[in-house]
């Protein structure tokens, strides 16, 4: 074998347990993902230990689902089941990771991606046999989960955060600057700084119809009045020395040609502009990405979404696994010299670029 080759260094026994764990994982993301979207652990973390009868009415939901659904929870370890009073527990340490109070440590609205992936699946599979892409408007709830996910990941740390990991940044918003969001989808984003900021104005752009309508039904929603939405080709963005800050929240890889969105970005900047690049922590490299706590998770979102996405409008299909290396070599042509790279607490997913116009 190759020293650069990497042995799984299993048997065969165990590589089945291995895929066992795979199936019971997958299972249980399927199942935790129906109880966020019911708030079934909303509602344990709130009443505490309780049967079945007194959770589904609590819950107001259909009981023999709910008692199939403390099966699988019990099973997998999420709740604590007392058999002599028949009564079902979140543990304060798994309700920590898993209710909406716990936002943005919430993983339960994670786990939505498995069963969004899964609905494309067929669509996929096609393309592994014909090539090209699956559009985004194929996705059933693309944009409902982006935007919880970007509501827990990023609008929920901005202030906190993100936007002070950029030096002066947040005295400048203040007095009033010209903010773009590039890839703003549902808006949340967006708004929340528009609601923060109100000297500031604020634009997202977005490639579909559906985000910009979902964007302006939030912004009013919000009641901000300093920002709007437009449906916009980023490719084909023609700005130039408009902005003081640009952000771009897991957007540039999944364009479809995120060599001349970086461009764009570039001349769209003042002198002296900010570029906010939140995207995905990775290596170039499959070798560099084998310790990466969520490596499978990212190459299956990248396979089934990312990737495909761009593909399907005759795009590079770089894949959330462009990694640091050749986010920094794009950067770098786009104009981009001096970039900072910056982890977060918060999150576990993302890096964070900052890069300056000179």
């Amino acid at each position: 074998m190759c020293n650069q080759c990497i042995p799984t260094q299993l048997s065969t026994d165990e590589f089945a347990e291995r895929l066992v764990g795979f199936v019971n994982g997958s299972a249980m993301a399927l199942m935790i993902s129906i109880g966020h979207q019911t708030g079934l652990f909303d509602t344990m973390g709130r009443i505490g230990p309780a049967t079945s009868i007194r959770l589904a009415g609590e819950a107001n939901l259909n009981e023999r689902y709910v008692r199939e659904w403390l099966g699988a929870m019990t099973t997998g370890q999420v709740v604590v089941h007392d058999p002599a009073a028949k009564t079902y527990s979140l543990p304060e340490e798994h309700a920590a990771v898993l209710t909406r109070a716990a936002t943005p440590n919430n993983m339960a609205a994670m786990m939505q991606w498995v069963a969004e992936l899964g609905y494309i699946e067929p669509r996929i599979v096609e393309c592994f046999r014909e090539g090209g892409g699956v559009p985004y408007e194929e996705y059933r709830r693309f944009h409902e989960v982006m935007a919880e996910e970007s509501g827990q990941t990023t609008a929920a740390a901005l202030e906190s955060a993100i936007l002070p990991a950029i030096p002066g940044i947040t005295d400048r918003l203040k007095e009033g600057i010209e903010v773009l969001d590039l890839g703003c989808g549902s808006g949340r984003s967006l708004c929340t700084m528009a609601k923060a900021f109100p000297s500031s104005h604020f634009t997202g752009y977005d490639l579909t119809t559906e985000a910009i309508a979902n964007a302006n039904a939030f912004a009013a929603e919000m009641g901000v009045k300093n920002v709007s939405f437009v449906r916009q080709d980023v490719a084909k963005m023609d700005d130039a020395k408009r902005f003081d800050l640009i952000c771009a929240f897991d957007a540039i890889h999944d364009q479809a040609r995120p060599d001349t969105v970086l461009d764009n970005i570039h001349r769209a900047l003042k002198n002296n502009g900010v570029f906010l690049m939140q995207d995905i922590r990775a290596s170039s490299s499959v070798a560099g990405n084998m310790d990466h706590v969520l490596g499978p998770f990212v190459y299956t979102i990248s396979c089934m979404h990312c990737m495909s996405v761009s593909l399907a409008q005759g795009g590079m299909g770089l894949g959330a696994a462009w990694g640091l290396e050749k986010a920094l070599e794009m950067l770098s042509d786009a104009g981009f010299r001096n970039v900072e790279i910056k982890q977060l607490e918060h999150d576990i997913l993302n890096d964070y670029f900052i890069a300056r116009k000179k």
